[in-house]
């Protein structure tokens, strides 16, 4: 089997597994975590009701931002989730890493959006 097919299947089963413990509210929504080779995205979802309650990725950042390197940047949409969800009056999120490693650009925005003020 291919390399790049392997760290899939690893990913997604590692996604399983995580998934299999958490779950989100519409008190406490789960923070979702999608990479892909171009962007990152990032939901804020209420499983209960199956429903995205905020949504964004690097594309919605600002152009001054776009400079920064891929790690700021994801710095910065953690920043930008965690305002959006201060407007809905979401404090507290479950973080969803999607299965990948808690290092780099996913370490980076969850620490964004905690100083942001959501907590989890």
């Amino acid at each position: 089997m291919k390399n790049s097919k392997l760290k899939y299947i690893k990913r997604k089963r590692r996604h399983h597994r995580v998934r299999a413990k958490i779950s989100g509210t519409s008190d406490v929504p789960r923070l979702s975590v999608f990479r892909s080779n171009k962007g990152m995205y990032v939901q804020l979802v209420d499983d209960v009701s199956s429903k995205t309650i905020v949504g964004i990725s690097l594309s919605s950042i600002p152009k001054s931002k776009k400079k920064l390197s891929k790690t700021e940047q994801a710095k910065v949409l953690g920043n930008m989730i965690a305002k959006r969800a201060k407007e809905k009056k979401i404090k507290k999120a479950v973080f969803d890493r999607g299965g990948y490693k808690y290092h780099g650009k996913v370490k980076a925005l969850a620490e964004g959006a905690r100083e942001g003020g959501l907590k989890f």
